[in-house]
């Protein structure tokens, strides 16, 4: 089976045409990435939403508690 078919198999229509379009230019994108690097789609996709985005997430949050303690200032 095709890698991109595969991909698109494994999510369904929303029903939004453009959401659709942003979710199939993104499938594109992630399976040539995955190509190029050498693991599967769906390694990529947990590389990415459950490792790389959450460790990103708290990065940023503690970097900006960092400033917000640095500047004393309050929300």
């Amino acid at each position: 089976m095709d890698k991109y078919t595969q991909a698109f198999n494994s999510m369904g229509e929303s029903g939004v045409g453009w959401v659709d379009a942003i979710f199939k230019i993104c499938v594109y994108i992630l399976v040539d990435l995955a190509e190029i690097i050498g693991i599967s789609y769906e390694a990529i996709n947990i590389w990415i939403f459950v490792i790389i985005q959450p460790l990103l997430i708290i990065l940023f949050f503690v970097l900006w508690r960092r400033e917000k303690k640095k500047n004393n200032i309050k929300y």
